[in-house]
């Protein structure tokens, strides 16, 4: 490797830890939100999983969540404050492994920009909580042409 490869490859390194360090998840935090605890509260409301998605914007691994196989008819709410999310009748199979909604309820999430990955990205949360549920990227189906990719573990199921 010469080294204009070597400066291009560190130089890439530095940009790409820059731009996680603004991730989204500081930017949903930092907003106010109806739902509000301290960190100590939400661990002690949330199992380490939840906490780790929904308050520390982690992600489960692919295909881990039984959300991802829901099939009734019902509504997706958060888990760590019962907010309704999305509808069972806008699920929709995306072969990712995570549980994928082309259009969230009316109201019900809010997104910012995440460049965790050093990419930006479209991070969902709750609009009531500010919790971290996914991502939101413009691949879906008709009509919205969006896939909502939520992390199971950051919501519930309630059956119609």
């Amino acid at each position: 490797m010469d080294r204009r490869a070597v400066l291009v490859l560190l130089g890439s390194g530095v940009a790409a830890g820059a731009l996680a360090a603004c991730g989204g998840a500081q930017q949903a935090e930092a907003k106010s939100y109806p739902v509000q605890y301290s960190e100590a509260e939400w661990k002690r409301r949330l199992t380490p999983e939840q906490f780790r998605i929904l308050r520390k914007a982690g992600t489960e691994r692919a295909g881990s969540s039984p959300l991802d196989k829901e099939k009734r008819k019902g509504t997706f709410v958060c888990a760590a404050d019962d907010h309704p999310l999305f509808s069972s009748t806008t699920k929709f199979d995306s072969h990712t492994g995570w549980p994928s909604f082309w259009k969230p309820l009316a109201g019900a999430v809010g997104t910012s920009t995440d460049y965790a990955i050093g990419v930006p990205r479209t991070e969902v949360h709750c609009a009531r909580c500010g919790g971290h549920l996914g991502h939101v990227f413009d691949d879906g189906p008709r009509p919205t042409g969006k896939r909502y990719c939520m992390n199971g573990a950051a919501m519930k199921f309630v059956p119609a």
